[in-house]
């Protein structure tokens, strides 16, 4: 649990299948260009780190992580645009960061774009660092646009 500005408190669970209805309204919502329903089911299935962000019983985010061979890989996180600014973004990226430490993952990779500003300040203010670009990687309304490629060192000396 983590608390906002507001005190509202944001809560997290593991993703069901039971909720990709309203993570498929989110994800549509948010993005122009929108992971479909099978690619959530397949994250679900592999045993992906699938966690939901929820106000009340209200789901307010979703997160995907990936972990392998002591390296994670945020492959989608997701907070509703009438809930961002409010610190939800923050303690969701850290519970995600603390599921890949849980997991004994020495580093954390993520794309983004870099037009996305605000996830970008988000990221760095966590600790991550630039470490490369993918051409092309992200479909636009203009083509294509490049991904940053971040990553995080994670500390395991707590474990």
């Amino acid at each position: 649990m983590a608390a906002n500005p507001e005190n509202a408190v944001v809560q997290f669970r593991p993703m069901k299948v039971d909720d990709l209805e309203s993570v498929m309204e989110n994800e549509r919502r948010e993005y122009d260009f929108p992971w479909t329903r099978g690619i959530f089911v397949d994250c679900l299935s592999s045993w992906h780190e699938c966690w939901i962000a929820y106000l009340d019983e209200a789901i307010i985010g979703h997160s995907v992580l990936s972990v392998a061979a002591r390296e994670a890989h945020l492959l989608n996180i997701c907070v509703c645009r009438n809930e961002q600014q409010k610190g939800y973004g923050r303690v969701f990226l850290s519970h995600m960061i603390d599921r890949a430490v849980e997991r004994k993952a020495k580093v954390i990779f993520l794309e983004v774009r870099p037009s996305n500003h605000v996830a970008l300040r988000l990221y760095d203010s966590l600790g991550f660092n630039e470490i490369g670009r993918r051409k092309n990687y992200y479909p636009s309304h203009d083509g294509h646009e490049d991904a940053q490629v971040l990553a995080l060192q994670l500390d395991l000396s707590s474990l």
